[in-house]
């Protein structure tokens, strides 16, 4: 039997929420395997939420991003990798000046196999000491996702100007860029 997280075209689902979610959606797209990325909201609720209601920090939801992956091409360990090197994932409801509960990060897991690999990435890397905090990543089942508003979609790539994509989103593809560039996609 196929697992949860594995769609009829053979592609896997990974929800995650790392603060904002055009940073997130900047990285994944660059990588090798990743066949898609929609930003949106999990983790709350109320139905169909606004971008709006979503920082008005009453919904419960986090901003997230779904994304679509070929295993043969990229696995979920290594997706969590990049998950643990591009946010800080010891600060509570908070990404650098993003502040609420919308911002926090967390793993939205698919299946049993999802759940078990992000305890497991969580529990090695605070026995590491790779962080100088414990990890506060909430680990939950994957629920309902709702996306996100289309101007939100491919947001960097459509606005590389916009002051935040230039001040926060561009510095952390290039960081990625530097430190992933065996797993980027070839241009």
């Amino acid at each position: 039997m196929e697992e949860k997280s594995k769609t009829l075209t053979g592609l896997a689902t990974a929800t995650f929420g790392t603060g904002c979610f055009w940073c997130t959606e900047a990285v994944y797209q660059e990588m090798e395997g990743v066949e898609s990325v929609v930003s949106g909201y999990s983790g709350g609720f109320v139905e169909n939420p606004t971008y709006e209601q979503v920082c008005g920090k009453a919904t419960g939801h986090a901003e997230c991003v779904e994304i679509k992956y070929d295993p043969k091409k990229v696995t979920y360990a290594e997706l969590l990798e990049v998950f643990f090197r591009v946010h800080d994932p010891t600060t509570k409801d908070r990404q650098g000046n993003d502040v609420g509960p919308q911002y926090r990060s967390v793993i939205f897991y698919h299946d049993a196999e999802q759940k078990a690999l992000a305890e497991k990435a969580i529990k090695e890397l605070n026995a590491s000491g790779a962080f100088s905090k414990p990890i506060v990543t909430e680990v939950s089942k994957a629920e309902k996702f709702y996306v996100a508003e289309a101007y939100h979609q491919n947001f960097f790539a459509n606005n590389p100007n916009q002051g935040y994509c230039a001040f926060v989103v561009a510095p952390k593809v290039d960081k990625f860029k530097k430190v992933f560039k065996e797993k980027l996609k070839a241009h």
